[in-house]
């Protein structure tokens, strides 16, 4: 039975015996690595880097450009190139990609504070919950109109994609802008702390339920609400055990002589939480996020007046080497002929205004007053990383079709819509903020 959306044990333990199998099925030398695999991860990291130096200079997120490079080399299979196709379906490539959303998401728990979560108040509370109930109805809502013939679960699942936002981007502007200070930065930055926790909780909570429904079980309310709860107390327990415990860890380890101790337990500690995300059904991203939220507030001291850069600045060159990885291979799943379709391409529109005006609904539950409504909605629309890491979690989980059949619940049409979605909610959102702060500004000054 599979037991995560991402198989830990093989991403994590087994690459080497990965790597065999694979250069054994095709044919590869005895050296244990396919070299396909080598040029295919030169060449990945390459383009990924080039194309999100050319984005970030045009003003937009690299990770933009590193998933328009993927989508790049995914369709040169049109013009009549095919080297790139063994690279979207290679196990290794796929090992490192799984290993490079577990760091990513370590990050953004290093970056999210619980602090702050806990003294932004009750409008990034009210903010976050909206923002997440709201894009939810809308894009199960899309998927059952679009997508009548898929199971339940199936859109229920899409209306996941929508929930979370990728706030890098908003903050980006804030910063552009000397804005950070202000109460809408501080509530759009609270709220999406809170919107990755809850999105996270829904994504267990929703995989929990396919993975019985794909093993031919039935779920009642009761399995729903135990998944919950197994999904919380994960949550809250480690975050608890953690806080206790790694302080006394890292304090010892300050003794050690060696350089980089700090790096390789914190990585260390990261992947044994994703274990036992892992190991309790929950995804392995989860125990991830919450090492990160562990580690956020504690602080290691070597000894013998050594100095020690912070876990994020040491962490910045594994994370510059394995996430792009990820966000490239995302890219080329993405079959550009199938947007020749117009139902395919009705379909990810109507998701992408699904994906803005939920959450400009969440704006609603700002209880503030002199608060610019309109700039917090505008805030939490971009998906980013967020949207494409849920829609490639999808893309692995497996229900029965009408025709008996098992079929991923993000298939192939419906992962380009998502992708479009998350494209175009982190293209508009810097130029739509900067409008929305600036039309505040001009009122004031009419007034």
């Amino acid at each position: 039975m599979k037991r995560t959306a991402f198989s830990l044990a093989a991403s994590l333990f087994f690459i080497p015996t990965i790597s065999v199998r694979a250069a054994s099925e095709s044919g590869a030398s005895d050296h244990g690595l396919d070299p396909s695999v080598l040029i295919g991860v030169a060449v990945m990291l390459v383009t990924a880097k080039i194309a999100g130096e050319l984005f970030e200079r045009i003003g937009q997120p690299a990770v933009l450009g590193e998933l328009c490079a993927g989508i790049l080399l995914g369709n040169l299979v049109i013009f009549g190139f095919s080297g790139v196709e063994p690279l979207k379906t290679n196990t290794t490539i796929a090992a490192l990609a799984e290993l490079g959303v577990i760091i990513l998401l370590f990050e953004v728990g290093l970056e999210s504070d619980l602090r702050e979560m806990i003294e932004v108040g009750w409008s990034s509370l009210l903010v976050a919950v909206l923002g997440v109930i709201a894009p939810f109805i809308l894009g199960w809502g899309v998927a059952a109109y679009f997508l009548p013939n898929e199971h339940v679960l199936g859109h229920i699942f899409i209306g996941a994609v929508l929930c979370a936002t990728s706030v890098g981007i908003t903050a980006r502007v804030f910063k552009d802008l000397n804005r950070l200070a202000t109460r809408e930065a501080r509530i759009i930055l609270g709220a999406a702390v809170i919107d990755d926790v809850l999105g996270l909780l829904i994504l267990a909570i929703i995989a929990g339920a396919i993975r019985a429904a794909g093993d031919g079980g039935t779920l009642a309310i009761v399995d729903i609400a135990g998944i919950a709860f197994k999904s919380v107390a994960f949550l809250v327990g480690s975050i608890v055990v953690g806080h206790f415990m790694m302080p006394r860890m890292l304090r010892g380890a300050g003794r050690f002589e060696s350089r980089g101790v700090l790096l390789t337990l914190g990585i260390s500690f990261c992947l044994v939480l994703a274990w036992a995300a892992a190991e309790v059904g929950l995804a392995p991203i989860v125990g991830a996020f919450a090492a990160g939220l562990i580690l956020d507030e504690v602080h290691y001291k070597p000894t013998g007046g050594r100095t020690e850069r912070d876990l994020s600045d040491l962490l910045q060159p594994v994370s510059t080497v394995l996430v792009p990885i990820f966000f490239v291979l995302m890219g080329l799943k993405v079959d550009l002929r199938l947007f020749t379709r117009l139902d395919i391409l009705g379909f990810a529109t109507v998701l992408t205004l699904a994906a803005i005006v939920g959450k400009q609904i969440c704006a609603l539950g700002i209880v503030e007053r002199g608060i610019n409504r309109l700039a917090v909605g505008v805030g939490m629309i971009p998906r980013g990383e967020v949207g494409l890491i849920f829609a490639g979690i999808g893309a692995t989980l497996m229900l029965p079709s009408t025709t008996g059949v098992s079929e991923p619940v993000i298939n192939s049409a419906v992962f380009g819509a998502v992708v479009i979605m998350v494209i175009v909610t982190t293209l508009i959102t810097p130029l739509a903020l900067k409008w929305a702060l600036g039309r505040k500004s001009r009122r004031k000054r009419e007034g």
